[in-house]
């Protein structure tokens, strides 16, 4: 994968972004995305049109300058590479944010899609192992991985730890045991109860070797959120009816089901120490009254 392609990559994604956030159609996203991204942001656009179906054509068009590239040697399919560029949003510190896109493709004659999309604090990633020729180093998804916790069985673990609390294997922090204690305390809120439940995801994760001998790993969970009213009450979806699974109707009960995104770092098995997350996004992806 060259600069040139991977620049092409990027600059499809942007204009495709921008068009699909112009018009409100959803149908455009599998084009230039794919994976958790794809329903995560299609959810978002689908949700929007519901309330904005002529558009919206004051969107602010989202540009990249300082694009960077990191390419894994990989053998077969499916190949991918991460585009890392300063975007013309700002952060709360009011620096232009630096955007991390994982593009992936299944074969020769696709389309790159972005699957992944992450930030860092201070636009600081992980630092990548690269050997002379500049190729970052792909961690296989299984036993073979040297890390603490294999990439692939990371969406399981997440939602087990999410699910029970149970283990150590996560650092504390406001998407682990900080989540948590967020959804404890709006469980039995006056008036209402949410439960949860997470579960794997079949979107497959990316890994790439840190110089420490550890790993980045891009995966996704989803979870389900049952929320109940008090009998008589009803539960307004507002912007989400575009969501909705199944006619509107009153009712006190409803099932949001949300696709979350997840960046770790995972230190090697040897090192010990937990696994971090740097970053999370999500969206709800559907709405279902019960």
């Amino acid at each position: 994968m060259s600069k040139a392609e991977g620049t092409k990559a990027l600059t499809h994604f942007t204009k495709s972004f921008n068009k699909a956030n112009q018009k409100l159609d959803p149908a455009l996203n599998p084009s230039f995305e794919g994976g958790a991204l794809l329903a995560i942001d299609q959810a978002g656009i689908k949700a929007s049109h519901a309330l904005r179906p002529q558009g919206n054509p004051d969107f602010p068009a989202l540009a990249f300058t300082d694009p960077h590239f990191t390419v894994p040697k990989q053998a077969g399919w499916p190949k991918y590479f991460i585009a890392d560029a300063a975007s013309n949003r700002k952060n709360a510190r009011g620096q232009n944010t630096r955007w991390f896109l994982v593009f992936s493709r299944n074969g020769i004659d696709e389309q790159w899609r972005a699957v992944y999309l992450a930030t860092f604090a201070n636009n600081k990633a992980p630092e990548l192992k690269t050997d002379g020729d500049g190729y970052a180093e792909a961690v296989p998804a299984g036993a073979k991985s040297g890390l603490a916790v294999d990439p692939g069985k990371l969406s399981t673990t997440y939602a087990h730890y999410l699910n029970t609390g149970k283990g150590s294997t996560f650092a504390s922090g406001p998407q682990t045991d900080g989540w948590r204690d967020r959804r404890a305390k709006d469980a039995n809120k006056p008036g209402q109860r949410i439960m949860w439940e997470d579960s794997a995801a079949s979107y497959p994760p990316v890994a790439l070797r840190t110089t420490d001998g550890g790993a980045l790993v891009f995966f996704s969970t989803v979870y389900h959120q049952q929320q109940t009213l008090f009998a008589g009450a009803t539960i307004s979806v507002g912007r989400l009816k575009g969501l909705l699974d199944g006619p509107p109707k009153k009712t006190n009960r409803m099932l949001f089901t949300t696709v979350s995104g997840q960046t770790v770092t995972v230190p090697a098995k040897s090192a010990g120490g937990k696994v971090e997350v740097l970053n999370r996004i999500e969206a709800k992806t559907a709405v279902k009254p019960m």
